[in-house]
């Protein structure tokens, strides 16, 4: 067995956004879902809306064999990758004073929230343009905009859930942000809200947006509505 790749403290985080394809096996996805879970990482299906993908794997664990091993089974099953994120999950450097029962849930996260089918991610970064550079702010200036936006994101607690994942190093992008959410004008609006405060407004640049409803896999499939199942 391959020695496990673990980062230092919190999870690797993988999406996998995938199309159905007429060779996709179901039994043979579900049997690699399973597994992976078996061993202690957890992975959440999402039905895609849109038609970037069909089907979004989203999976959390220690052990980074252990994701490219799951991304390996479902491409054996008969998904194509249509395109994916890498991330870890992390504490902000904003955060680091907070009490460790705060720490966590964003460290090890349990997913998918309950109540909460609708989904949604985005990656970002901070802009470094003439005169908007994130980057050359001093701490105290950024932590109080950072404040700020935590504020805003606080008038959507019980309504959403947000994992903000860093891939600086990793992927394209800086960061990797998963919403769930009751409903999914939930999602519209706080992404929409957020967008006033000064960090997004003047030094954040997003990716692609990707929506859809968590379910179990049987569920997801079923609701395809592309095969029989």
């Amino acid at each position: 067995m391959t020695d496990p790749v673990v980062p230092s403290q919190g999870w690797g985080v993988l999406h996998l956004f995938c199309h159905v394809g007429p060779n996709t096996d179901p039994q043979a996805v579900q049997a690699a879902l399973k597994s992976s879970s078996a061993e202690g990482h957890q992975v959440i299906t999402a039905a895609m809306l849109g038609h970037r993908s069909d089907v979004c794997f989203m999976a959390l664990g220690p052990n980074l064999w252990r994701l490219r091993q799951l991304q390996g089974e479902l491409v054996r099953a008969g998904l194509a990758l249509s395109t994916s994120y890498v991330s870890l999950t992390e504490v902000s450097e904003y955060a680091a004073g907070m009490p460790e029962e705060r720490k966590r849930p964003r460290l090890y996260p349990v997913l998918p929230p309950e109540g909460m089918p609708a989904f949604c991610f985005y990656p970002m970064s901070r802009r470094r343009d003439v005169g908007q550079n994130w980057f050359s702010l001093p701490y105290e200036k950024r932590e109080g905009l950072m404040h700020a936006h935590g504020e805003t994101g606080k008038l959507y607690r019980g309504r959403v859930v947000q994992l903000v994942t860093g891939s600086a190093g990793l992927d394209d992008w800086e960061w990797g942000v998963t919403l769930f959410a009751a409903k999914p004008d939930d999602l519209k609006d706080v992404v929409y809200r957020m967008r006033y405060d000064e960090a997004s407004a003047l030094y954040g640049d997003f990716g692609p947006f990707y929506a859809g409803m968590v379910a179990d896999f049987p569920q997801v499939w079923e609701g395809l509505g592309l095969v029989g199942g």
